[in-house]
């Protein structure tokens, strides 16, 4: 037994030994990535052929955009010579001549109806009150806009939203918010002064677009953004205001010192498209509020009330196509050229023709300011916020010929004193038809 101790000692010893013994262990480590060569030689290829190929592309775009830069460029508009028609010697040569500031420049916007209405009642409140008061364009502007906006928001972005309106926007704008002189809001935020509402419309329109592809339309939001937008470009528009030791609230300053009726002026066209002595729509994507106030009236009619408002002292803004070879702002002057049609033929039909197939179209407003008749013709004064009216020697002046104003103008807007008896004849009409209808209506009902 006493031999076998050890035995059994040796043997729990050993036990111990063989535990101790641990598997082995791999442990990770970083090297540099092995790139294979002939994969890396074939990478290196494909990247110098889409470096070439990308070489060759912006050179062919380089000559492209180079062409295409050549061409804007050269890019010639249809004129004529002028030089042997007869015209005014300038403005001075007008010896009906309405009281008007001097032109303003519109610069980089699309807001003439602005330019040329307030034009218009800048004269009107001269007219009236005798007093010569500069008003904000960019106001009735500014406000435009908030009501496009509205219109937009109301019609889930079924309708236009450009820059253009139409004049009477501004009665409309001057009725629910009022108007302020010039020097209480210049409408720009601009350094040099100038207007430019490019950028400002386009991230409007990004925004609205937005706002149609999300289906979002909560009008408090989104006008709180857009005036953010127009209040970097244009600034914020003042509630009240101190004028010659006075405070105002707009609609205040224009009923009390203004002491003018928005209600008092009237718009007029001509057009086949409607009944005569009618009211009716004037259908241009401008007209967003689809104004059914215009007096609708024969040309003849149309073009004799343009002579007796400013002959007898009237001013009126005026709007039509101005994209013609026979208007040439290096020449001041606007006609029509033989080759479109001999002044004798234009008529009803002829400028029906032209609105039909839309080569006469909604481009411009201006501020008609003067007459003269000269070598068998009427010349109109016309006072123009546009740049081309600043190409030639009288800056910011037109002179347009009777042909011009017959054929490519399209309506225009008046104190309604000059159109009386034109009204009283449309109410008149209106009145007839409406009875004639009821009594149809009736008879119908009868059988």
């Amino acid at each position: 037994m006493n031999r076998s101790i050890p035995f059994v000692l040796a043997i729990a010893v050993a036990v111990p030994a063989v535990q101790a013994q641990q598997p082995h262990r791999d442990h990770v480590r970083y090297e540099k990535r092995y790139r294979d060569p002939v994969l890396k030689e074939m990478q290196d290829r494909d990247k110098k052929l889409q470096e070439a190929a990308k070489e060759k592309t912006e050179e062919i775009l380089d000559a492209i955009r180079a062409e295409k830069k050549a061409k804007r460029e050269n890019r010639r508009k249809l004129r004529f010579d002028m030089s042997a028609i007869p015209r005014p010697a300038g403005p001075d040569a007008f010896g009906t001549k309405v009281w008007h500031f001097p032109p303003t420049p519109q610069y980089l916007t699309g807001t003439c109806w602005s330019f040329s209405t307030t034009s218009f009642m800048e004269s009107e409140v001269k007219r009236l009150t005798g007093r010569e008061i500069k008003l904000s364009e960019m106001w009735t502007a500014y406000w435009e806009y908030v009501e496009k906006i509205k219109g937009w928001i109301a019609r889930r972005g079924e309708q236009e939203f450009g820059e253009g309106s139409e004049s009477n926007a501004l009665f409309r704008i001057w009725k629910r918010y009022g108007v302020v002189p010039r020097l209480v809001y210049e409408g720009t935020t601009a350094e040099d002064g100038r207007f430019d509402h490019a950028l400002m419309h386009r991230r409007l329109k990004a925004f609205l677009d937005w706002c149609r592809e999300e289906n979002y339309w909560n009008e408090k939001v989104i006008l709180t953004a857009c005036r953010a937008i127009m209040d970097e470009t244009m600034g914020t528009p003042p509630s009240t205001f101190t004028w010659e030791g006075e405070t105002f609230t707009p609609r205040a300053f224009l009923a009390d010192v203004l002491k003018v009726d928005p209600d008092d002026y009237v718009s007029l066209m001509s057009t086949l498209s409607k009944p005569f002595w009618t009211h009716a729509e004037f259908e241009v994507p401008d007209n967003w509020w689809h104004d059914a106030s215009y007096v609708n009236v024969p040309l003849d009619v149309w073009y004799s009330l343009i002579l007796k408002a400013i002959r007898s002292g009237h001013s009126m803004v005026i709007g039509g196509d101005v994209s013609e070879p026979g208007m040439n702002g290096f020449e001041d002057i606007a006609v029509i050229p033989t080759f479109d049609i001999p002044g004798q033929f234009i008529d009803q039909d002829s400028r029906e023709f032209r609105i039909a197939n839309r080569t006469t179209g909604d481009d411009h407003g201006i501020h008609l300011v003067g007459w003269t008749r000269m070598d068998g013709h009427d010349w109109f004064l016309i006072k123009d916020s546009g740049r081309s009216s600043r190409h030639g020697k009288y800056k910011g002046y037109y002179m347009y010929r009777d042909d011009f104003v017959k054929l490519k103008m399209l309506t225009f807007s008046v104190h309604r004193e000059v159109v009386e008896d034109i009204l009283a004849k449309v109410a008149e009409n209106e009145a007839r038809l409406a009875a004639g209808k009821a009594a149809a209506d009736e008879s119908g009902e009868k059988k």
